[in-house]
């Protein structure tokens, strides 16, 4: 009997451990499916099958890439630049992730529709784009968006009349033909003050204490040199459109077509030079802005499920999906692993990269752009002179820091 007892004892445990070791083998092959459904808002644009569905493709790329998540998408139609108006209306039930405009990001982060990113996603974007890249969705030092297209000015010359040499230098491309630049337009005029050392709320646009400094003798330099340049036979106000003489102007993507137009297979492309000021070279800077992927901390599937949002963002704004933009739609890339194979992109990267600063998100750049295009007008009309070149430029800066919106 006690062997007996002894024998069903052994089998009883050999049955237990057997059990115990088929639930276990069991338990680690199985994993939990999340299932959620994402809403993601975009231009018309990237949902036509004439462009290749753009958004729906790289949206099911990203589902196949993480079976882990079995997500559902809802799509609805929004430029980047209603994303402020169709998500501030009610967050809650705006789009988990949409694309949208940088300049809107004080907006919407009044509207708590737009979350902060951080970790590894922002390491990416650091590590993937330009610092004036980052800085156009950067916000009192956070970062709100992911970066997938530039919005800036450069060059388009005439490369039978500038050499390649010529075009790296204003002054030397002044002694070979007409070139055109809208000194009257705010937008543009920045590109030679900030030249020089004159900022708009510190160095990077993000202090706003720090204001507008176009003062000193900084700021006077360039007022002078802008008097010789008016004075100078080979310029002219405006671009190729007024001034059908010129050989270069100055714009961005949307007047390539005009471009080729003016100059035809001589049409060059390049980011903007540099001009001379008391021997020095300096580097003329465009403002610059972004067409970015936002994620709206409002929703439900954010509260529930952050993550999924955050990475989804990442996706569309990552090197693979800017590539089939690209591809399909010529919107020029932001992200530096990526080679362009045009004139047109390569120098809207260029100019990102290098040649530009970002458009301050500061409340206070509205007092900048009146001051600077009253100044603009009156350096071509002759109204300023060496003479008066000092006085002008402080009343020009004290316009731009004071508190009414001139």
């Amino acid at each position: 009997m006690k062997r007996l007892g002894c024998i069903i004892l052994a089998v009883l445990l050999c049955v237990s451990l057997l059990a115990g070791c088929g639930g276990g083998k069991s338990g680690g092959d199985s994993k939990e499916t999340t299932e959620v459904t994402i809403t993601v808002w975009g231009p018309q644009e990237d949902q036509s099958d004439d462009n290749g569905k753009w958004l729906q493709t790289q949206c099911e790329a990203f589902a196949a890439a993480h079976p882990e998540w079995k997500i559902t998408f809802n799509y609805g139609v929004c430029s980047e630049g209603d994303a402020k108006t169709n998500i501030g209306t009610d967050p809650s039930a705006g789009a988990d992730v949409y694309l949208f405009a940088n300049d809107q990001i004080p907006d919407l982060i009044k509207s708590g529709g737009i979350a902060e990113l951080g970790g590894s996603t922002v390491e990416t974007i650091k590590k993937n784009n330009s610092a004036t890249t980052v800085n156009t969705v950067t916000y009192e030092g956070s970062v709100y968006g992911v970066p997938f297209t530039g919005n800036t000015w450069f060059m388009y010359y005439d490369k039978s009349v500038f050499s390649d040499e010529d075009i790296k230098s204003l002054d030397a491309m002044l002694t070979k033909g007409k070139v055109a630049f809208p000194l009257d337009n705010s937008w543009y005029l920045a590109a030679f003050y900030v030249a020089n050392g004159c900022t708009l709320f510190g160095e990077d646009g993000g202090d706003a204490a720090a204001g507008i400094d176009f003062s000193g003798e900084k700021a006077v330099q360039v007022t002078n040199y802008l008097v010789d340049l008016v004075a100078n036979p080979n310029f002219s106000n405006g671009d190729v459109g007024t001034n059908a003489d010129a050989k270069a102007f100055f714009s961005g993507t949307w007047d390539y077509q005009k471009a080729l137009d003016a100059y035809g297979d001589n049409l060059g492309i390049a980011a903007a030079p540099s001009f001379t000021i008391n021997g020095e070279l300096k580097q003329m800077k465009s403002f610059a802005g972004s067409k970015a992927v936002g994620v709206n901390p409002a929703t439900a599937l954010y509260k529930e499920h952050p993550e999924i949002a955050v990475a989804l963002a990442a996706f569309l704004g990552g090197t693979d999906a800017q590539s089939a933009h690209y591809d399909l739609r010529n919107i020029i890339p932001t992200d530096n692993n990526i080679t362009v194979d045009d004139a047109l992109a390569q120098a809207q990267m260029d100019t990102m990269a290098y040649a530009s600063i970002v458009q301050p998100l500061q409340a206070d750049m509205g007092h900048y752009w009146g001051p600077a295009e009253s100044m603009g007008k009156e350096l071509v009309a002759g109204a300023v002179t060496h003479e008066n070149a000092a006085e002008k430029t402080e009343t020009m800066n004290t316009s731009m820091n004071t508190s009414a919106v001139q």
